[in-house]
């Protein structure tokens, strides 16, 4: 099955984008940076979530966010569907962090039991047609509005959203122009999606 098993973000420093990442959420193998100095602005297309079990890991994960510098699109808070909030990281990046829990089960802790990419694309059905062909493995899909890809565990999550309703999500406006500042790293070879969204082979 083909899957995402990196996403690497592009970064004009980074030492200090890796400092950041250390410090907000400890994160692992799965997302990297690189130096890019690429010309981008407004919404890149993408933001990346970070599901977890109970709202202390929320409220942990974005707290530690905020204190190495991220900044705020979204306050946490309950909703219909669980409990998260969304912030940008110093690089641009968006980041959400959410459970669909609304109390804590057991005690507080920093665990991310999963990682999606969520990409804002122009035609969702178009773009699944895309990955399906390329060997990605559809895991849920609601017609033209979203489409989660499968992932063996351990692996980055796929999702696809409409461009604008990404943006509404992530708390932004869905403009934006230049290099998305993102590359996802599987081992299905080097190749560009519809929205521009480069995947690389990932190195070993």
């Amino acid at each position: 099955m083909t899957s995402i098993e990196s996403v690497t973000l592009e970064v004009p420093d980074p030492t200090v984008a890796n400092a950041f990442y250390a410090a907000a959420f400890g994160l692992g193998t799965q997302v990297g940076v690189r130096a890019s100095e690429a010309p981008t602005t407004g919404f890149r297309g993408f933001a990346l979530s970070l599901v977890v079990s109970q709202p202390s890991t929320v409220d942990s994960l974005v707290g530690t966010a905020l204190d190495a510098g991220a900044t705020v699109l979204k306050p946490v808070e309950k909703s219909f569907w669980g409990y998260g909030g969304v912030v940008r990281a110093p690089d641009g990046a968006i980041w959400k962090v959410a459970t669909s829990s609304k109390k804590d089960t057991g005690p507080a802790t920093r665990q991310v039991d999963e990682i999606v990419l969520l990409l804002g694309v122009a035609d969702v059905a178009a773009t699944k047609r895309f990955y399906v062909d390329r060997g990605l493995a559809v895991a849920k899909s609601f017609g033209r509005k979203y489409v989660q890809l499968a992932a063996p565990s351990g692996h980055v999550k796929l999702a696809l959203y409409g461009r604008s309703f990404a943006a509404k999500d992530a708390g932004v406006s869905p403009d934006g122009t230049g290099s998305h500042r993102m590359v996802l790293g599987s081992d299905a070879g080097n190749f560009t999606d519809p929205d521009g969204f480069a995947w690389e082979a990932a190195s070993v």
